[in-house]
């Protein structure tokens, strides 16, 4: 029996993976946040960042390090504990998400086969972390953004959920990796659960938005009317996470959807090899498609941004789940097939 068969020697494998994908993600972050600025800048007709670094790359890591140096000032009536822990909350939930999302084939820090579930419960905990800056703020304008975004984020997490029902369903597994798998099939890119599920990403893709609060639905930082939202009282690094954490679940909905419609690691032409590196390219795709939403699309009232989420995503999205489970049940055989991901 060697080190790496005994408790510490898998205790020390597991660490060791933990952090390799903690540092990929942030470093990933810094590469990503300099593409979305770059693409805010083109649609704007400006140069965005271009001084630090190379075509200005280095721009992410100079703001890394002045948030980090900067002294933390916290309001004199703020509740000092929840305050600072409102942060680390916020950052530590979107970070050990990341633990059941398969990158490749075997990929994954943790294959879980209710990694669904996990995700559900991770992200519904994250909301938690913005109340309590708003509330330890001790700030009208943060307490109300903490209350639009723990109204935003219970909405549209509840489309979100059974969009995700109507995909379980055509694989028949709560596992991630197992969903990726049931997509792989002879024609490539007309395999994947998009096709039949056609509707349903595009019903995901904007309840994505909403969830992160991402423009067109960041009205819990909308500055127009609450400065900042829930945390116009935070700087320095209570800031930085807040931010880290906020870029990181929606880089996590953009591998979501990857995972669920688009077939994570697998290659989109039959014959080329499946790898990390299709995966990759559709989370960066789809992150780029979040960026365009954000230079073209204006911001939502707050009553149609309820009203689109209760009357329109809630009763589409239930009614795709009944119609893929009648299919899966009664339907025609081959069309069933088809229309279920089969």
């Amino acid at each position: 029996m060697t080190f790496w068969d005994g408790n510490l020697g898998q205790f020390t494998i597991i660490l060791a993976q933990c952090l390799a994908v903690t540092v990929s993600l942030l470093l990933s972050l810094a590469f990503l946040l300099y593409m979305d600025r770059k693409v805010w800048a083109a649609v704007q007709l400006r140069r965005g960042p271009n001084v630090v670094g190379p075509f200005g790359v280095l721009q992410s890591f100079a703001d890394f390090l002045k948030f980090v140096f900067k002294e933390v000032v916290i309001p004199a009536g703020a509740d000092k504990t929840v305050y600072l822990l409102a942060p680390l909350i916020s950052f530590v939930l979107a970070t050990i998400a990341w633990v059941v999302i398969p990158f490749a084939d075997g990929w994954v820090v943790s294959d879980l086969n209710v990694g669904i579930l996990y995700i559900f419960a991770i992200s519904s905990l994250g909301v938690y972390g913005v109340i309590m800056g708003g509330w330890a703020s001790n700030s009208k304008y943060p307490f109300l953004g903490g209350l639009r975004s723990a109204a935003q984020m219970v909405s549209y997490e509840v489309s979100i959920g059974l969009i995700i029902v109507g995909v379980l369903i055509s694989t028949g597994s709560l596992n991630l990796s197992d969903i990726v798998r049931a997509q792989d099939g002879r024609y490539g890119l007309l395999s994947w659960y998009w096709l039949p599920h056609l509707p349903m990403v595009v019903l995901f893709f904007v309840s994505a938005l909403a969830e992160t609060n991402r423009p067109p639905f960041d009205l819990p930082e909308a500055e127009s009317e609450l400065v900042a939202g829930y945390q116009v009282e935070y700087s320095s690094t209570p800031y930085l996470l807040f931010m880290i954490g906020e870029y990181m679940a929606i880089v996590m909905m953009c591998a979501l959807i990857s995972i669920l419609f688009f077939g994570g690691w697998l290659s989109p032409i039959p014959g080329l090899p499946d790898g990390v590196m299709w995966f990759i390219l559709k989370v960066v795709f789809f992150f780029f498609l979040f960026s365009m939403v954000k230079a073209i699309v204006p911001r939502y009232r707050y009553d149609q941004l309820m009203r689109l989420g209760w009357k329109v995503f809630l009763p589409m999205s239930l009614g795709w789940v009944v119609i893929v489970a009648t299919l899966a049940q009664f339907g025609m055989p081959g069309y069933a097939r088809w229309a279920i991901g089969g």
